[in-house]
């Protein structure tokens, strides 16, 4: 017989005012959770224009993906089928079958993300709303909604949104697995976890030691059992996980694209490496440097680079090339991507150095440390005074939440590799905890008043004054700032002028003094795009001069346009219509905004930053020779001992065009254009 280990919200629930149901059935907890989804989504769409068709890198490859299923199934960077997309299929998939649809424009690859977002949030209330009732649950809810990291990847097509989503379900599964002892529930959460794997590769991974934990010391099953069940749904987990970077690299590479920002050609590699180790320690070689390959030669099993659109069955409804965007005058977004997008190493600049501060200053804690200490504290809370096993539901709410949150904390402040937006990860169990801590202190009220009343607004002064202090971190003058600390000494005042019963008012009062500063950075995220390519929060200056005008260009990091110039492109499409390619780049960075423009194949040598050992300059002769491409692309001073050998090749055997303005190519890139067609 099961036994159901029902959390102590959904007994004591009934009668309250939140849930008392008016007409039609509906609750008052429901239309507050259906106006912060409303808020979120205004949050989501406002001005969705400015971030133009997003990250590059990412949307040429759905504009590849839709040209044939050879492309779409091994996430083709280019629709020559040269490189792959340096990340793992679904979210991609996701965005291409939204694409098809939609057609190719920001809106079409962004939008899966927006409606992950906006789905987490009733998921969010609902996971919190078990354990802790729906005030708390409601608190979860806006503070995610709230939250400047998530709307800011959220509103890109980086897929993050759609990776914490798939974690929420995930953490569901484990915790009713825990709730009703039934193993099909496990089952589902480590399958979900591997679903998460295919979107971002070993970021998806961060969530197990909290989930194998509170399964283990949660559940009421023996503890063989529970071993004997955590090894299955590991084995799940693992099979769900890489059955697409299995087949990927048992197919001969002759057969399929170089696997972008590897070293030698495998997915395998590319999980291990550039997407697992290199987070932690950085880049080391990374990006298919390829430095165990002799002198002009390529990786054992470098690819075919005949196009694979040609013999392939193509998508319908393949829409117009958007536009829209600028990138850095030396065509690198901040933040030390070399590249649209991707996968470039995450510089100082951008996450800060490594070390225990990293969240409490600048430039990191704009983007989710708003309402880090109050999590902080709602962990002290909901520490047990003494343990049992299986665990009280409020430990084992901790044990979920408190553990995803600090496995994320620990290894983002210390990682060496990594971009801003990948905070997101945090924004899911922070979340939960400021709901949970609400929900510790107003259950606490009751019986303690007047400690309730001191733990809260402490904990209340000090997420106030972090607030002030990393506001001023970013230069911005804060109007709202006065107001908040007005909510909280209101609050305070109502708290003491009704102790023993504890004022709902005051409570409530002294809650919303913390989101203040969230809800107005949050604004501020989706009126000022610095970089579509590095989505990020707000990053300061005067509030006053940064309300950017409806329809205002953005994106990229500031300077050129994104768009190539439409001289070279006329000039480029009148000479290659018998050719395959339109030309071959050194980087996506470069090659992006034209398979944007055109449809066409552009070929990548260095793959998506400009590393990767795609091609060699051998491949580039006998390609020249067989017609497939015309015109290089070369950048002063290769990244890459590979680039350094096709500069000298392509300059040692093809003619510098010189008929045309080859530094208004319109994509920030300073090189030098050559024909190489045979005489």
């Amino acid at each position: 017989m099961q036994t159901t280990l029902t959390p102590p919200a959904t007994r004591e629930e009934r009668g309250k005012s939140l849930s008392r149901p008016l007409r039609w059935g509906i609750t008052p907890a429901a239309l507050l959770l259906a106006g912060i989804i409303a808020l979120s989504a205004f949050l989501h769409f406002y001005r969705l224009d400015n971030i133009g068709d997003g990250n590059l890198y990412y949307t040429a490859a759905v504009k590849s993906m839709l040209q044939s299923w050879h492309n779409f199934f091994f996430v083709a960077a280019e629709p020559g089928g040269s490189v792959t997309v340096d990340k793992p299929p679904l979210g991609l998939w996701i965005e291409a079958a939204s694409a098809f649809v939609l057609g190719v424009n920001g809106l079409a690859v962004v939008l899966p993300n927006i409606l992950a977002g906006l789905l987490s949030l009733p998921l969010i209330y609902h996971l919190v709303r078990r354990y802790f009732g729906s005030g708390p649950g409601l608190l979860a809810a806006l503070a995610a909604a709230l939250t400047p990291v998530s709307l800011a990847a959220e509103r890109n097509n980086t897929m993050d949104g759609m990776l914490t989503f798939c974690l929420l379900l995930a953490a569901w599964a484990f915790l009713r697995a825990v709730e009703t002892e039934r193993r099909r529930f496990l089952w589902l959460g480590a399958a979900l976890v591997g679903v998460g794997f295919n979107i971002k590769m070993m970021q998806a991974f961060m969530v197990l030691p909290a989930f194998y934990a509170l399964y283990f010391f949660g559940s009421r099953t023996g503890w063989g059992r529970k071993i004997v069940n955590l090894l299955l749904a590991t084995i799940l987990l693992l099979l769900v996980s890489l059955w697409w970077p299995i087949v990927v690299d048992l197919t001969p590479a002759d057969q399929r694209p170089f696997i972008g920002s590897s070293t030698d050609n495998t997915v395998m590699e590319l999980i291990a490496g550039h997407n697992g180790l290199n987070r932690w320690f950085g880049p080391q070689g990374s990006g298919g440097n390829n430095n165990d390959a002799p002198p002009n030669d390529t990786p054992s099993g470098a690819p075919n680079f005949a196009p694979t659109n040609a013999n392939a069955r193509p998508f319908p409804g393949d829409g117009p090339p958007p536009g829209g965007g600028q990138l850095p005058g030396d065509g690198r977004p901040p933040g030390g991507s070399q590249a649209p997008g991707g996968g470039g190493p995450g510089g100082s600049n951008e996450v800060g150095s490594p070390g225990v501060a990293r969240f409490f200053q600048a430039p990191l804690s704009k983007e989710i440390s708003w309402l880090l200490p109050f999590a902080l504290i709602a962990m002290l809370l909901l520490l047990p005074r003494r343990l049992t096993l299986p665990l009280h539901p409020d430990h084992r709410f901790l044990l979920l939440w408190g553990g995803w949150l600090l496995t994320c904390l620990v290894f983002f402040s210390f990682a060496s590799f990594f971009h801003a937006y990948y905070m997101v990860m945090l924004a899911p169990p922070l979340a939960a905890l400021v709901g949970g801590g609400a929900g510790v202190l107003w259950r606490m009220r009751g019986a303690h008043p007047r400690r309730a009343a001191w733990l809260l607004l402490g904990a209340a002064a000090v997420t106030l004054a972090f607030q002030w202090l990393n506001a001023r971190q970013f230069d911005v003058s804060g109007f709202w700032l006065p107001l908040a600390a007005l909510l909280l000494a209101a609050g305070g005042v109502l708290l003491w002028w009704e102790v023993k019963r504890g004022s709902v008012i005051g409570f409530a009062l002294v809650l919303a003094s913390l989101l203040i500063t969230p809800l107005v950075w949050s604004g501020l995220t989706v009126t000022n795009v610095a970089n579509v390519n590095l989505p990020a929060a707000y990053q300061g200056a005067t509030v006053a001069d940064n309300f950017r005008p409806a329809g205002a260009p953005v994106a990229g990091g500031g300077g050129n346009d994104r768009t190539p110039n439409a001289a070279t492109l006329a000039y480029l499409e009148a000479r290659t219509q018998d050719v395959t390619y339109l030309l071959a780049v050194p980087s996506s960075m470069q090659g992006a905004p034209y398979v944007l423009a055109t449809g066409r194949p552009v070929l990548y040598m260095g793959g998506f930053g400009g590393n990767d050992a795609v091609v060699s300059a051998a491949d580039l002769a006998q390609m020249t020779t067989d017609g497939a491409l015309r015109y290089v692309l070369v950048e002063e001073g290769g990244r890459s001992q590979n680039q350094g050998e096709i500069s000298q090749w392509v300059r040692a055997e093809c003619r510098q065009v010189t008929d045309l303005n080859t530094q208004r190519l319109g994509i920030g890139f300073a090189g030098t254009l050559y024909d190489c067609a045979p005489p």
